[in-house]
């Protein structure tokens, strides 16, 4: 099963991470973790969030409006059943960063080794604490 997950993953990643940054319609920090469940086969867990917002402005006032990064993706990760746990393991998603402030956290996947967060430039690795973890 971990080896189907890692394959699905890597060509996930290799697919995702050549889109354009796209806030609010299909790339960007946190939405990269909505389309990863959308590739397991789950519903959309971020439809409603999808054509609110277009910049970085309209997405740090969702994450303000949520009082952070973690209520916002535990919100869509519920919308499809999602398992808080307390360790990652490959395909997990999270929120890392800072616990006090909300505009250093980012949406990552686990790769069965570090985290990894889509930013402008594309998909990259990032050393940070994880402040939640969901089994999608």
């Amino acid at each position: 099963m971990a080896e189907l997950v890692g394959s699905r993953l890597a060509l996930f990643l290799d697919v995702y991470g050549r889109k354009p940054w796209a806030p609010g319609v299909d790339v960007d920090c946190c939405l990269f973790l909505a389309e990863w469940g959308i590739c397991l086969g789950h519903s959309d867990p971020a439809s409603h969030l999808r054509g609110t917002y277009y910049d970085d402005a309209g997405f740090l006032a969702i994450i303000a409006a949520h009082q952070g990064v973690v209520p916002l993706v535990e919100h869509c990760v519920a919308r499809i059943n999602g398992k808080r746990v307390p360790g990652p393991s490959c395909g997990a998603i999270g929120v890392i960063g800072s616990q006090s402030n909300i505009h250093r956290q980012w949406g990552a996947i686990f790769d069965g080794g570090r985290w990894l967060v889509r930013s402008r430039s594309g998909i990259s690795p990032l050393a940070a604490k994880p402040l939640a973890i969901w089994e999608i």
